[in-house]
């Protein structure tokens, strides 16, 4: 009779290929998948998931965990979602290639794009490489709470290449481009899953430069792309504003026909309704006549939040407040519960460059009590505007008020993409589009304002348990969403199933009580720094390549994890 390491029993199983739930046992062997079905072997443990899903890791294709992944060996908040396999390097930014008199400028660009702290980023890193296949080299030495895969970002290299010239987005010459298509193939042969870069003005550093990629021209980017065709494996990421519809899809396209690779582009609903099935169409029409390109999508609303305790408040620019912001949090609720200081707040105009940042609130109106549990699809009429016009009350003294409750740690939320009718029906629809891929979750990234890594376990829950506000989708294309499809969309092809052969990376999940928690503020960074924290419950285990890594959302002393490196062309 055979034995295995593991067997999970009597679960229900969601293989992640699709099919419906089934009730079987699942053996684990050698850090793999051994067999699914009526197991009559033993495991040296065994586990009984009786009335719970079984279903593959997630693999979670857009994070920063760049930085993180050099200091800590806990990849959350995402290890807390049912993660076990973390992409990074995404968006063009990261810390290799890097000279040693670059350091300050990638942690200014990482602070300002990403929002992760500089001092912190100052304290943990390390700075033990030079090139990416260093940076690897380094990765490879340590031991994590799931799999690391890294790509190449492309303003690190530029500034590599170019020096300051890159850094000022001055066009990269003939030689550069050589050089960049060189280090394009080291990366990716040493093992990154391929290379990322950013054409959007909302990336920029945290002295307020645009990001190095903005301008990048046609030869630059096409060049880096043939570095793939040569390769014959690899893949690309994208971000761009699309101001010129056509004449940046066209650079796409050229992009992806001479690296012959996949591209995930970043798609979101924006302020307004539109433009986003403008992309998609070109996207669609693009795979229709051969090329391979995915829109990258979240399954709610890409949003702020705004409190006390967070980097930003609806007043963080007014004199009166910033008066009172270095102060510790109590003395801070204190000052502000002050009648005139309230009065002399709410008399200021908005600070200079924070118009933006008012206008996705749509001036106050987008503004909701984050509750517990979270409500990613709130209803116009809970908004602490319609709130406060219900109770014959200014909105902005009304939504003064709300920020100090608590003790000053509410949290309020802004959602600024997906939400412009109010409804997550358009998410429904990238999501089920057959050329769409789920991503832009961002762990490890806006540790002051936002905390989307928690997308997976809203995937699951809101459109497969909870939604009311319109149509659900099946669980098992869900489930296929967040693990086959994510690990096949970066080409890693050992994953994302619970079918023989698989690595065995597996969550048990009590779907019944599975819920989102209201985020937290903690002090876990380098430095002492400080970053929003959002964790999960009804995850009864996690295993990754065999061993449990979180059982009932505790953390056990197994640390499986490793850099994963892609060193050859597809064999599935």
């Amino acid at each position: 009779m055979s034995r295995y390491d593991l067997v999970i029993r009597s679960g229900s199983v969601i293989d992640g290929t699709g099919q419906q739930p089934f009730t079987a046992d699942v053996a684990i062997k050698d850090g793999k998948i051994a067999a699914t079905g009526r197991v009559s072997g033993h495991g040296d443990r065994e586990v009984n998931a009786d009335g719970a899903l079984v279903t593959p890791g997630f693999v979670d294709i857009h994070t920063h965990y760049d930085g993180q992944a050099t200091w800590s060996n806990r990849m959350s908040p995402s290890s807390h979602h049912g993660v076990t396999s973390v992409v990074m390097g995404n968006c063009g930014v990261g810390f290799a290639p890097v000279r040693p008199t670059d350091h300050d400028l990638l942690i200014e660009l990482m602070e300002g794009v990403e929002d992760i702290p500089g001092v912190a980023l100052s304290e943990g890193l390390s700075w033990e490489w030079e090139s990416f296949p260093d940076y690897l080299d380094y990765l490879s030495k340590r031991q994590f709470d799931m799999d690391i895969c890294a790509q190449l970002p492309h303003a690190a290299m530029r500034v590599y290449v170019m020096g300051q010239r890159g850094a000022d987005r001055e066009p990269a010459t003939t030689e550069d481009i050589i050089e960049m298509r060189r280090l394009t193939e080291e990366a990716i042969r040493a093992g990154a899953l391929g290379f990322t870069s950013s054409r959007t003005l909302n990336h920029r550093s945290s002295k307020g430069e645009p990001t190095p990629t903005l301008q990048a021209e046609h030869d630059e980017l096409v060049g880096m792309a043939n570095a793939l065709h040569t390769i014959g494996y690899g893949v690309m990421e994208m971000i761009s504003d699309f101001e010129d519809l056509d004449t940046e899809f066209e650079l796409l396209k050229s992009m992806v026909g001479s690296a012959g690779r996949p591209m995930s582009i970043s798609l979101a609903q924006g302020i307004s309704d539109h433009g986003w099935r403008k992309i998609l169409n070109k996207i669609e029409h693009a795979n229709d006549a051969g090329y391979k390109m995915r829109g990258q999508v979240a399954p709610r609303p890409i949003g702020i939040l705004l409190g006390l305790t967070t980097t930003l408040s609806p007043f963080t620019t007014r004199p009166s407040f910033t008066e009172v912001a270095h102060l510790p949090l109590d003395e801070r609720v204190l000052a502000m519960a002050d009648p005139g200081r309230k009065a002399r707040i709410l008399a200021e105009p908005t600070g200079k460059g924070f118009g933006t940042m008012f206008r996705l609130m749509d001036e106050g109106r987008k503004i909701w009590l984050m509750t517990d549990p979270p409500n990613y699809e709130p209803n116009p009429e809970d908004s602490l505007n319609a709130q406060a016009i219900a109770r014959g009350l200014d909105p902005w003294s009304y939504i003064y008020d709300v920020l100090l409750e608590n003790n000053g740690r509410s949290l309020l939320y802004t959602p600024f993409a997906n939400y412009a009718q109010n409804n997550l029906d358009c998410c429904r629809d990238m999501i089920l589009h057959k050329d769409t891929v789920m991503g832009l979750g961002d762990g490890g990234a806006h540790v002051g304002t936002i905390c989307d890594a928690s997308f997976i376990t809203s995937l699951i829950t809101h459109w497969g348990r909870d939604r009311v506000r319109g149509e659900k989708i099946d669980l098992p294309t869900l489930i296929k969403c967040q693990s086959r499809d994510t690990a096949r969309a970066v080409d890693l092809t050992d994953r994302g199933t619970l079918e023989p052969g698989m690595k065995a990376d597996v969550n048990i999940i009590d779907f019944e009580n599975l819920s989102v928690r209201l985020p937290e503020i903690v002090n876990d960074l380098p430095a002492g720094g400080a970053r929003l924290q959002q964790r999960a419950d009804g995850y009864l285990m996690t295993i990754v390549n065999g061993e449990p890594t979180y059982i009932e959302g505790e953390e056990t002393d197994s640390l499986p994890g490793r850099l994963v490196r892609k060193t050859g062309a597809d064999s599935k």
